[in-house]
């Protein structure tokens, strides 16, 4: 029993001297319930609309102040007519607009029918429902207040319209995010886990010291998982397409190219992850804490990021897959060009070539 005690007191002063098995011990959970304790929400708060009211009057005032002061919506555009709501739909500005018919109140008071339009932004087809539901429960209780006593009591009738997905389609939803974590696994998890193999057998210093630049040799390992990311990536839609009935609606010359600009990024993190470690054991755990789970909390993929708390939603825009996710779905769903996606191809050209930069620039020419 004395050895079997030296034995454990041993093995407990390895693990306090091993800075790295300390980190994944004690911060891979915390790092963990945190996030999920934050990201992971069905709430919708926050969620900024557009109201179309062309001929204001006390009723849809009211209405339009009750949803304001719910907690879940706040006003991004109130506009007169439904062309600019089409608009801010496609450039991402709203989730959902509350449209009011001209004389409302007439309507309401004297005829007991007044109808109120809510159109949602259904390629997220779990959030659309949330805030209808909202919006329907907030208009509905505000009839029911004004028409206590009333006989026939006047009613409100809200007409839903889901645009982009009119039939609800949870693939719509599922398809482009398991595009984008796959493509972010695949590319950096496996051209991590190949570099640091080659470390692991050795053979790394026998690429090094042949005449092959190490641009040239970085540039041999990461081509293949870059084909193989674009072969992926047209599988995917393809299987989308037929399969689930997924449409493309954009340019698919515009899908192809932020799709390259999120692949080389991946591959990016991926080279820069193996120069980072030293066994393919911690390259691929390293890639699963750093990519996967940022990558599906914070991407927007499940959860939207509006409603997550204000630090998590700053660091989500670290998250190359969040801006992926973001132009990926308004070219396949809403087929808007670049002049509505522009940001995120802006942001993901630039995440590009500085995560190029940065795991070429620490790669290490000679093996320590």
């Amino acid at each position: 029993m004395r050895q079997t005690g030296i034995i454990i007191l041993k093995e407990f002063f390895h693990i306090l001297r091993d800075g790295r098995t300390l980190l994944m011990l004690f911060g891979l959970p915390v790092v963990q319930i945190l996030l999920f304790g934050f990201a992971i929400t069905t709430d919708v708060v926050n969620t900024r609309i557009a109201i179309v009211d062309p001929s204001p009057d006390p009723v849809s005032g009211e209405i339009r102040q009750r949803l304001l002061a719910s907690g879940f919506f706040l006003l991004e555009e109130r506009s007169p007519d439904i062309a600019s709501v089409e608009r801010a739909f496609r450039e991402n500005r709203i989730k959902m607009a509350v449209v009011f018919p001209q004389g409302v109140q007439e309507n309401f008071f004297r005829d007991g029918n007044a109808q109120i339009q809510l159109i949602a932004d259904a390629s997220e087809p779990n959030t659309a429902t949330t805030l209808v539901n909202h919006a329907q429960a907030i208009i509905m209780d505000y009839a029911q207040q004004k028409t206590r006593g009333d006989s026939p009591p006047p009613g409100i009738q809200t007409e839903i319209r889901m645009q982009y997905n009119l039939e609800m389609k949870s693939a719509y939803l599922f398809v482009p995010g398991v595009m984008t974590i796959v493509l972010m696994l695949i590319c950096a998890m496996m051209t991590s886990i190949a570099i640091t193999r080659e470390k692991e057998r050795g053979t790394m210093e026998l690429l090094l010291v042949s005449p092959v630049k190490p641009a040239f040799l970085i540039l041999g390992k990461v081509t293949p998982y870059f084909i193989l990311g674009m072969i992926i990536a047209a599988v995917t839609l393809l299987l989308g397409f037929f399969v689930f009935d997924v449409p493309v609606r954009g340019s698919t010359g515009l899908l192809s190219a932020i799709t390259v600009l999120f692949v080389l990024t991946s591959l990016g993190l991926g080279i820069f992850i193996s120069t980072r470690t030293d066994s393919q054991m911690v390259a691929m755990m390293l890639s699963m804490v750093v990519l996967m789970l940022p990558g599906i909390l914070l991407s927007g993929f499940l959860f939207p990021v509006e409603s997550m708390p204000a630090a998590l939603q700053f660091l989500s825009q670290a998250i190359p897959a969040r801006w992926y996710l973001s132009a990926l779905k308004s070219v396949m769903l809403k087929g808007t060009g670049i002049e509505t996606i522009w940001k995120e191809a802006l942001i993901l050209a630039g995440m590009c070539i500085f995560i190029l930069y940065l795991g070429i620039k620490n790669f290490k020419i000679r093996l320590s």
